[in-house]
């Protein structure tokens, strides 16, 4: 837009709301920003701890897992039958 357009919007934005409504307004936009920095500093200080020995840092033990002891595999006598003359094979050989 040029700068002629803008002029036209102002002039039409001055005489439908008139020179103290728009300052009123620009005054209530002000005071909501401030109020709003105000809330979120507010907002920030509540979260700090005063001191730290108000607080337990340290983490809860872990849960102790119980485990039964593996029982090892008893050797299958039929495989092992089955491979022994293999070795004895090669033995040969």
């Amino acid at each position: 837009m040029s700068l002629t357009h803008w002029l036209v919007v102002i002039v039409i934005a001055l005489l439908l709301f008139g020179r103290g409504k728009i300052s009123d307004l620009m005054g209530d936009l002000a005071k909501g920003i401030k109020s709003f920095k105000k809330g979120m500093a507010e907002d920030d200080e509540a979260h700090i701890p005063l001191r730290t020995e108000e607080y337990d840092v340290t983490p809860p033990p872990a849960p102790l897992i119980e485990h039964e002891p593996v029982k090892p595999a008893a050797p299958k006598k039929a495989a092992a039958a089955k491979k022994a003359p293999a070795k004895r094979a090669k033995a040969k050989s």
